[in-house]
């Protein structure tokens, strides 16, 4: 039937068609299910979702039900698509959008009850891989995005908060492999879903300056989904959004395992010691004061995306620079930028030498936030080389600068006072 065909003899024959798409594991690419149909019982669920993927070799129907605040998520092994098919069609939705790889179909009931199905002509591609997961590590329908007001309740990413949801995703691109890494090494002894010693101890995870807590959240519930057993603590000093913080966390039902503490990053006091330490964008020196509490700690991973490096850029005004490389600090604009590289390469140096590997990497275009530097420290122990030390030093003697990170984690004389 067309759109605006009466539905006669065939009634039951739109559905049939919508129903053959849904169940078609090589054509489905989406089947969206929403409304409802007057006369019939309400469904529990405002909206439905299908599509299939491919889930350790076998295809199964992911169906995503979504009520006014969360979206709940389940894999159908393909024995049970069929059965799971004709009862989501017996619900009382009243209208069905479905995209296959060669058309959409749009079946609608009219309030008399009949059915109206439109027909599209419309190729795509049919994604079952989860290479689409892979690429977006944090799917836009969870539901801590949804409560947080980054995606609207279709599971779709506002386009106001576009770059927010980007720069918290790249981080936990980031976060994922590290922690994976960490437990496969034997440097975190959580049990996780990517191997580890098998112990049922937690995974301890802080994020110090948590703000309005993004990346504690995005952590928790990627590190969740991924298998760990997690325990995450967010520390702020800041009332209003640590109220607002524990009120997303108790509607998302994660308060068992979620917490907030009110704290300065200096002045928090934890009753187990950090795994991972997360830190970001901390302002100016709060950056140093966070990775100096994850030394002490002996945190195996720190993860710390800097900000605002006010401290070195003072510091550079008031110094002669060595020659010949007056150029750099001559202009505001540059030397604000040298300030930047010279910051966070000094903070690296310094931590190599307390016994932690570093990398520095972007972890976010510049397009969505010009603070995309992250430092990305691995605990191994080591002790620093005289070659190292040698390295450091002559840095901060020929700029004259003294590093608030030196200053809180290497030894009287280690560094040089401008």
């Amino acid at each position: 039937m067309r759109l605006g065909e009466s539905a006669g003899p065939e009634e039951s024959g739109a559905r049939a068609v919508v129903r053959a798409a849904l169940v078609d594991r090589v054509g489905l690419v989406r089947g969206l299910g929403s409304g409802r149909r007057r006369g019939v019982e309400a469904p529990e669920y405002l909206r439905v979702e299908l599509r299939y993927v491919d889930l350790k070799g076998e295809r199964h129907l992911q169906v995503a039900e979504f009520d006014e605040r969360q979206a709940h998520t389940r894999n159908v092994p393909d024995g049970d698509v069929e059965k799971v098919v004709d009862e989501l069609l017996e619900t009382g939705y009243g209208s069905w959008h479905v995209e296959t790889t060669a058309e959409t179909l749009r079946l609608r009931y009219t309030k008399k009850g009949k059915e109206l199905l439109h027909r599209q002509d419309d190729a795509r591609v049919q994604e079952t891989s989860h290479d689409r997961v892979k690429q977006r590590v944090l799917d836009p329908a969870a539901p801590f995005l949804i409560e947080l007001g980054i995606s609207d309740h279709q599971g779709r990413v506002k386009p106001s908060r576009q770059a927010k949801y980007k720069q918290i995703e790249e981080f936990c691109k980031l976060l994922a492999p590290a922690v994976d890494e960490a437990v496969q090494a034997g440097r975190i002894t959580a049990a996780g879903s990517a191997g580890g010693s098998g112990t049922a101890e937690p995974l301890q995870v802080v994020d110090l300056g948590c703000g309005n807590a993004y990346l504690t959240l995005a952590a928790y519930h990627l590190l969740s989904v991924r298998g760990y057993d997690v325990r995450m603590t967010g520390i702020d000093h800041n009332p209003a959004a640590r109220k607002r913080n524990t009120r997303v966390v108790e509607a998302l039902g994660w308060q068992e395992h979620l917490r907030f503490l009110d704290a300065t990053i200096q002045g928090a006091e934890l009753d187990v010691r950090p795994d991972v330490v997360l830190a970001l964008h901390a302002c100016d020196t709060a950056t140093d004061d966070a990775l100096a509490r994850a030394v002490g700690w002996e945190a195996a991973l720190v993860l710390a995306a800097p900000c605002c490096h006010h401290d070195i850029q003072k510091q550079l005004k008031s110094v002669t620079p060595p020659a010949p490389y007056a150029l750099m600090t001559r202009y505001g604009i540059v030397r604000e930028r040298f300030a930047d590289v010279l910051t966070d390469s000094l903070r690296a140096a310094v931590l190599r030498q307390v016994g932690y590997r570093v990398e520095v990497v972007q972890f976010v275009d510049s397009q969505h936030t010009p603070r995309n530097l992250l430092l990305r420290a691995a605990r191994t122990g080591a002790k620093p080389t005289a070659e190292l030390r040698a390295e450091y030093q002559a840095m901060v003697t020929e700029w004259q600068v003294t590093p608030r990170l030196a200053q809180l984690l290497l030894p009287r004389g280690a560094e040089v006072d401008s």
